[in-house]
C-alpha cells in the first residue's frame, strides 16, 4: 500500500469516527473507508489522549470529579457521541424488540426510548464513578488505553461477524480485514496498556474481553451479525469494563 493510500485510509477513519477537521476530500473514497477499521484503535489513542489532556489541564483548577467530567465531555465532543448513540440504540433495540426485524427497526429509529435512555444513563454513571476511583496520576493513561482497547474489541466483532443489514452507515466498512490489518490494530491498541502494571492491565483486558464476548454472542444469536450501532455498543461497554477491571483488588 502506498504512503498516500495509507494516509487516505487513516484520514478516512478520522473523518468517519471523529469530528476532527480533515483537509479537503481526503479519506472520502470507498477503498480508504473499507480499510479504515484497521485504524479504529488508533482513533482511540487520539480520543483518549485528548480526553486525558482535558483531565490533566482541568485538575489545576477543578477537583477530580469535575476533571473526570471534562475528560468524558471532551471524548464525546471529539466523536460527536457517535458510540454513545450506538450503545443507546442497541440497548433500545434489544430491550424493546422480540425478533430480529423488530430489533433492527427500533435500532434505526432516531428517537431514544426508555431502554436506551436508562442504559445510556447507567453507562455514563459507571464510567464516571470508575474513573473517579482510578489513581489521579493514572487517569490519563487509563483513558488512552481504555479508548484504544475498546475500539480493538469493536474491530474484533467487526471481523468475526457479518453485516446484519442490506444497507446502512457502516456499509462502507463491511470488507473483512486481513491478518496484517488485525495485527496492526492489536499492536496499536495494546501499546498504552504497557504503561500499566500487569496486576492492573490483565484484569482490565479480561473484563473488556468478557464484555465483548457477551455482546458478540448476543449479536450473533439475535441478529446473525452486527450493525454500526452494535460496534458502538461494543466500544462503550468494553471501555467501561476496562476501567472496572483496573479497579480490581487482590489483597
Amino acid at each position: 500500500m502506498s504512503t498516500r493510500s495509507e494516509l487516505e485510509t487513516f484520514l478516512g477513519a478520522v473523518r468517519f469516527f471523529t469530528r476532527l477537521p480533515v483537509p479537503g476530500t481526503l479519506g472520502q473514497d470507498a477503498p480508504a473507508l473499507a480499510k479504515a477499521m484497521r485504524y479504529f484503535p488508533a482513533i482511540g489513542l487520539i480520543v483518549g489522549a485528548l480526553a486525558g489532556l482535558a483531565f490533566a489541564v482541568t485538575t489545576f483548577f477543578w477537583p477530580k470529579t469535575l476533571a473526570v467530567l471534562a475528560a468524558m465531555a471532551t471524548a464525546m465532543l471529539v466523536t460527536g457521541a457517535l458510540h454513545e448513540d450506538g450503545w443507546s440504540d442497541t440497548v433500545n433495540g434489544f430491550g424493546g424488540g422480540r425478533d430480529r426485524d423488530r430489533v433492527l427497526a427500533i435500532m434505526r429509529d432516531s428517537n431514544i426510548g426508555s431502554f436506551g435512555a436508562v442504559g445510556l444513563g447507567m453507562l455514563l454513571l459507571v464510567r464516571f464513578f470508575a474513573l473517579i476511583e482510578v489513581d489521579m496520576l493514572l487517569v490519563p493513561v487509563a483513558l488512552i488505553a481504555g479508548h484504544a482497547v475498546s475500539r480493538l474489541c469493536s474491530t474484533g466483532v467487526f471481523h468475526l461477524l457479518d453485516y446484519a443489514r442490506a444497507d446502512g452507515k457502516a456499509k462502507p466498512f463491511t470488507d473483512k480485514l486481513g491478518k496484517n490489518d488485525l495485527v496492526f490494530a492489536a499492536v496499536t491498541a495494546l501499546l498504552p496498556v504497557l504503561l500499566l502494571s500487569p496486576l492492573q492491565s490483565l484484569p482490565a483486558l479480561l473484563f473488556a474481553a468478557a464484555a465483548t464476548g457477551w455482546l458478540w454472542r448476543l449479536f450473533k444469536r439475535r441478529l446473525g451479525g452486527y450493525t454500526g450501532d452494535c460496534l458502538g455498543a461494543v466500544q462503550q461497554l468494553a471501555e467501561v469494563a476496562f476501567y472496572s477491571g483496573l479497579l480490581c483488588k487482590f489483597s
